[in-house]
């Protein structure tokens, strides 16, 4: 099965996820500055929710993808005070025609004050438990 991992980090925190992700399976995680080529089975999509909004660098990336290369998506985010990004991306996705996995990673992340030190070892680990169990 071929996998990429691509994700968009103003912070930081949704690159230390990817990472995590790129130990486990053994994916280079590359930031969205980096467009998917080649044909991939699965691509793990990372982004964060700023200002309640999905960055405009994400959508772009997202109009980029082509439906014949990818032929699933799993998103996985953290932010602050939003629950998930998983419906603004979902939405962008479906757009595209692509399909998207109803499987999603979140967790909280920091800003300012709020969620200090998140995502944490804790939410990391957590993120690994959810990549191992999608058994791909």
């Amino acid at each position: 099965m071929k996998t990429a991992i691509r994700y968009y980090s103003k912070t930081g925190h949704t690159k230390k996820m990817a990472e995590r992700i790129e130990k486990v399976i053994g994916t280079k995680a590359l930031s969205i500055d980096n467009p998917i080529n080649e044909d991939v089975d699965v691509l793990f999509l990372g982004s964060a929710v700023y200002a309640a909004g999905i960055d405009g660098n994400v959508k772009n990336f997202i109009a980029s993808l082509n439906k014949e290369k990818v032929k699933n998506v799993i998103c996985f985010s953290s932010a602050a005070v939003l629950t998930s990004s998983y419906p603004q991306v979902k939405t962008l996705l479906e757009k595209q025609g692509l399909n998207v996995d109803e499987r999603e990673f979140h967790c909280r992340g920091q800003f300012s004050l709020i969620h200090r030190g998140r995502p944490n070892d804790e939410d990391l680990k957590n993120l690994e438990l959810f990549i191992k169990g999608l058994n791909l």
